[in-house]
């Protein structure tokens, strides 16, 4: 049985001594609910890191309270945590526990000696992050993923150390193949038997006995028939069930698999099911904005349904393990998953804090725990994912070849990166002092090996972002699939020298080549967009925050890059969408938007996005003509602003017509707002997500009205923040006041123990909203 701990949780940030005392008072500590991170809860401050997204660390308590019932005195008891980041320390009813110093990989103690069956416990947690310019990007601060104490009988299963493999798919067989670790805790020695079922279908099962103490390996092998096999389009899933049964107790435990097989070949690519297919992937970072990186379920199942609407079909998890209810919803959704380890291993990378490229960098991070921690952080990151469907490849490392951060070579006398605007010349140099980039390639080795001895299943890769030097040391060999970052250029040179080794993209910018470059060659397996979502932290300065890389804003917003790479990606649903921008806007998609209002006569500069080829543009009715697909997979035009109404039209091979408008803005805004949560969300939905939209007077989107929005609840409900998708925007996700942002802003609120109706008021100047909240 697991149980989930999510209330009855103190926390203070502020380190106390002796704080895992249970006499200790911590009634006037602040109130949390689980997964917290209590950076988003801070103020936004030039004196923090840009890097991390100005937002504080700090050394935090936690204190969580729970019952335990008398029966559990003959029972295992476990804790479990998703990912505390970072450096936690763990006491149960003031017995020290243990440490785990990385934030991103999962942990467990077992407190089967600390427990109190029949009365109140305590689990007390001390998190230290003090060294906020540690990584690139935002991390967050606390116990950011989900916490669960799982109990068991004294023989039992050893959930971690299971293992799903399919191992060959005949028509609609499968051959599986399952292992599983037993241990006898009861003091004496114990028959057991072990149940293995699939979809309450197909099984085997075992018999054995172990003496006090021990444990036993046990394989089992069966054919599973009748079989849909999981994929992107069809992702279907199976009930996963394994019973021990010993002495008159029962242990079962239950999870989802995926039954397909998944191939990269060097010459025509990846393979589903034996079916050709491009990965057409995003990465993510693991923050939402407001929420930090404690990130509900339902929030992450609207992010990707937009995804998905865009054609996306996979997900880099950039550049560590994340929470595993993203896993969960790609198995449920269809995505691919290429799961990453590690952004540095024990070489330090410059960690910008004054502004994205603003030396001198910080070099504070993970490097340091590298050298201890790695071997427990690799073993933790593959049996925490190994049996998801969705994950099709590991990547031990992010662009840990990156030229002079820190790793050089004598044979370039000067070394450039895909991200160095401003770099200082002489950081560029050969430095002989610097560690050699030969280093790298018995790490990588060792890291490759660690990964395999956990599972042998799918390739490990690394997404290289200097492949001149390192297709020359001989890191490329330790590989069995070649990820490169930004390195199109060296697509068809290195598929000759590396005839064996299949390459894909594991990070690419948006331009329409990069994506040719990969439709036109049927050796290179997919990309992975720089980024999916906008995210906090890598920021280029305050008073921004984040990075708007993304094609969804950190409210989840779609950007006009979204609609243009639906236009490449999604090929059935037929659609045309518009943007417009002034006529010497730079070419980056940022700086377009979804608007019409500009001064009578200004030259404007009018994009279409569409994946239908028969495209025309109008004005009040009047045409502009049609276009042909230029270089950059738009349709363009440039013509003097009249205000009114702009339209594009699109028209597939039966004649059916596409359009979309944008309306100069009339005054007479209202307020409007919906619940997005629906029956779907409805198990997950920890948190309501409302929608607030500020129309014009003719119904449509009031793109340039920026409206001042204050919540306020009452009932079983309570605000927890906002987020309007603007990164410049510095003020308090928690405040319960926010303006909109393109006419737009999310609000999310959290269900309490209060009584009476419960209701969410929106007002502002241009009206008041009421939306009464059942079970969100």
């Amino acid at each position: 049985m697991r149980t989930i701990l999510h209330n009855n949780v103190k926390f203070i940030l502020k380190d106390i001594e002796d704080a895992w005392n249970t006499h200790l008072d911590d009634s006037d500590w602040e109130d949390v609910v689980l997964p917290h991170d209590w950076a988003v809860s801070r103020p936004f401050s030039k004196d923090n890191s840009s890097g991390t997204g100005y937002l504080p660390g700090g050394t935090g308590w936690y204190r969580i309270h729970f019952d335990l019932p008398e029966d559990v005195a003959d029972k295992d008891v476990t804790v479990c945590f998703g990912g505390v980041y970072k450096h936690a320390q763990v006491w149960c009813n003031q017995y020290y526990l243990g440490s785990w110093a990385n934030g991103y990989t999962s942990f467990d103690f077992n407190i089967t000696h600390a427990i109190r069956p029949g009365k109140k416990n305590m689990l007390t947690v001390r998190v230290s992050h003090e060294d906020i310019a540690d990584s690139r990007w935002y991390t967050g601060s606390g116990i950011e993923r989900e916490v669960s104490l799982l109990i068991q009988p004294r023989v039992h299963e050893i959930v971690k150390e299971k293992s799903f493999k399919v191992l060959n798919i005949h028509g609609n067989e499968a051959e599986i193949e399952t292992e599983h670790v037993i241990v006898n805790r009861s003091g004496v020695e114990a028959r057991y038997l072990v149940t293995d079922i699939v979809s309450n279908k197909e099984g085997t099962s075992f018999k054995g006995t172990l003496g006090a103490g021990e444990t036993a390996e046990v394989r089992l092998k069966y054919t599973v028939k009748d079989i849909t096999c999981w994929s992107p389009d069809s992702p279907m899933l199976y009930e996963w069930k394994t019973v021990v049964e010993s002495e008159g107790t029962k242990d079962e435990t239950q999870s989802m698999v995926g039954i397909l097989s998944t191939r990269f070949d060097p010459d025509k690519g990846f393979f589903c099911n034996d079916v050709p297919m491009k990965i057409k992937g995003v990465c993510l970072h693991e923050d939402a904005g407001s929420f930090g990186n404690a990130v509900p379920k339902n929030v992450w199942r609207r992010r990707l349904r937009k995804l998905k609407e865009m054609g996306t079909n996979a997900i880099r998890m950039s550049h560590n393990p994340h929470a595993e209810c993203l896993y969960e919803l790609c198995d449920e959704m269809g995505f691919f998953v290429i799961d990453e380890i590690f952004d540095e291993w024990e070489g330090p990378k410059n960690k910008w804090w004054q502004g994205h490229n603003v030396y001198p960098p910080k070099h504070q991070g993970y490097y340091l725990d590298y050298p201890v921690w790695h071997e427990k952080d690799v073993e933790a990151f593959v049996k925490a994912r190994r049996n998801h469907p969705s994950v099709i490849m590991w990547s031990i490392g992010n662009e840990i070849d990156y030229p002079n951060d820190p790793y050089c070579h004598k044979s370039f006398g000067e070394m450039t990166g895909n991200n160095d605007a401003g770099k200082p010349a002489q950081e560029k140099q050969y430095d002989d002092q610097k560690p050699d980039a030969g280093r790298l390639v018995p790490l990588a080795k060792e890291l490759t090996e660690l990964v395999k001895r956990y599972d042998r299943t799918r390739p490990v890769s690394l997404a290289s972002a200097f492949p001149e030097l390192s297709s020359n040391t001989g890191l490329f060999d330790c590989l069995d699939v070649i990820g490169y970052n930004y390195k199109e250029q060296f697509y068809e040179q290195d598929h000759k020298r590396f005839p064996d080794k299949p390459i894909f993209g594991s990070e690419n910018g948006h331009d329409y080549k990069q994506w040719r470059a990969v439709v036109d060659n049927d050796y290179i397996s997919g990309q992975c967009l720089w980024t999916g979502i906008d995210y906090l932290g890598e920021t280029r300065g305050w008073p921004e925050h984040g990075s708007k890389a993304g094609h969804l804003t950190t409210a989840g917003f779609e950007k006009p890059d979204f609609y243009l790479r639906k236009s490449f990606w999604n090929h059935k649903d037929k659609f045309v969408k518009l943007a417009t921008c002034r006529k010497d806007t730079p070419d980056w998609m940022e700086l377009r938007k979804f608007r019409w209002n500009y001064d009578a006569g200004e030259e404007i500069k009018v994009e279409a996005y569409s994946n239908l080829d028969d495209v025309e543009l109008f004005v009040n009715g009047r045409s502009f003509g049609p276009k042909e697909r230029d270089d950059m997979g738009k349709f363009s035009w440039f013509i003097p602003f009249e205000a009114g109404t702009l339209k594009v039209t699109a028209k597939d091979k039966d004649g059916t017509v596409y359009e979309d408008t944008l309306e100069t803005e009339n005054e007479g805004y209202r307020l409007t707002a919906k619940l997005l949560n629906d029956e779907e969300e409805e198990s997950d939905a920890s948190y309501g997500q409302i929608e607030v939209i500020v129309l014009d007077a003719n119904g449509n989107i009031a793109r340039d009205a920026d409206v001042s929005v204050t919540v306020e609840t009452c009932g079983a409900v309570s605000f927890a923040h906002m987020d309007n998708g603007n990164l410049a925007d510095t003020s308090d996700y928690t405040s319960n006041k926010r303006n909109t942002f393109e006419g737009r802003l999310m609000v999310y609120v959290r269900q309490t123990r209060g009584t009476g109706e419960s209701k969410v008021t929106l007002r502002s100047s241009v009206g008041n909203v009421d939306i009464k909240i059942g079970d969100v």
